[in-house]
């Protein structure tokens, strides 16, 4: 048996919706540009292949499935993926479980687990399960985080530790760095809701095209976020930008602000236009979008004496 590569929403729902209710769906959820998800892709593809392909007009009792979390952003929000490797077991249209990181024993265990229900392990040889393989447990288990915290291997087993991105000294929280008002907070004490949303309310029109991002034009900290700014200095869109790991209190702030839950988010004029699925829309059904904020040559972070004046 093969892992089956998916490449879009509709042939993830047809690929899954054609599976009969007792058959295991192990779908896996991977970034190309992480290398814990190489070492993951080369596991799963070994557990699959110690299962027998399905006999011609016989129902399948296991599936496997490899999905970009990238690229079908949706379907990774629909399964909540916030980490790479990520494999999520489902049955019946319902998961039942699901392991991150690069523990091969875990993940073997987990499959043969819900391969059969209780009832039919002692004929599983019957329905052309494997014999349990051998697999050696890597040294430490892997991830790559997806939404807080950006593209770091992760190597707690544990799940903690997730925060390995940190801002340097020189790592600017916000493109117009000329505007107290719009610095990060020093002080220590909690600012009020009404506080918080006037710092926002300006944040978000400090330039004519506004970036809130993990990380920076430089250095992103997440696919998403260097997706956008590839998109933007393609398009030759000049653009603030904000790195929200660097201030956790604009971070949640923004959230709740916008009442859009992702990163990174994109706004015109002080006005939220949406996430990198969103922008791209704007850009194949408008031709002449952002066309006012684009530049001679390539895109970018705007100079920060215009961006000062936009504040």
């Amino acid at each position: 048996m093969e892992v089956t590569p998916i490449d879009s929403e509709s042939s993830f729902e047809e690929q899954t919706g054609s599976l009969p209710p007792s058959c295991l769906a192990v779908i896996y959820f991977h970034a190309p540009w992480a290398a814990p998800c190489k070492q993951m892709s080369t596991i799963l593809s070994t557990l699959a292949s110690t299962y027998q392909p399905t006999p011609s007009g016989s129902a399948p009792q296991i599936a496997f499935f490899s999905l970009d979390a990238e690229e079908v952003s949706e379907i990774s929000e629909q399964y909540d993926v916030t980490q790479v490797p990520l494999v999520v077991l489902q049955k019946n249209g319902e998961v039942v479980d699901s392991i991150t990181g690069t523990d091969a024993s875990k993940v073997r265990k987990a499959v043969e687990k819900h391969a059969t229900d209780a009832k039919q392990e002692k004929d599983a040889g019957k329905m052309g399960l494997p014999p349990a393989q051998k697999v050696t447990k890597p040294e430490r288990d892997q991830t790559v985080d997806l939404n807080e915290n950006g593209p770091h291997a992760n190597g707690s087993s544990n799940g903690g530790g997730l925060a390995k991105y940190a801002p340097g000294a020189n790592d600017a929280a916000t493109a117009p760095e000329y505007s107290s008002s719009l610095a990060p907070a020093t002080n220590t004490g909690t600012p009020s809701q009404d506080d918080l949303n006037t710092r926002l309310s300006e944040l978000v029109k400090a330039a004519p095209v506004m970036l809130f991002m993990k990380g920076t034009p430089s250095a992103p900290q997440c696919g998403f976020s260097r997706q956008t700014v590839s998109l933007l200095r393609d398009k030759g869109v000049r653009y603030g930008f904000f790195n929200i790991l660097a201030d956790d209190e604009v971070r949640q702030g923004l959230k709740e602000y916008s009442e859009w839950p992702t990163f990174p988010q994109v706004y015109v004029g002080g006005e939220l236009v949406g996430g990198l699925d969103i922008l791209k829309e704007e850009f194949e059904n408008d031709p002449e979008f952002l066309n006012e904020y684009m530049a001679q040559g390539k895109g970018g972070p705007a100079a920060p004496e215009r961006q000062a004046q936009a504040a």
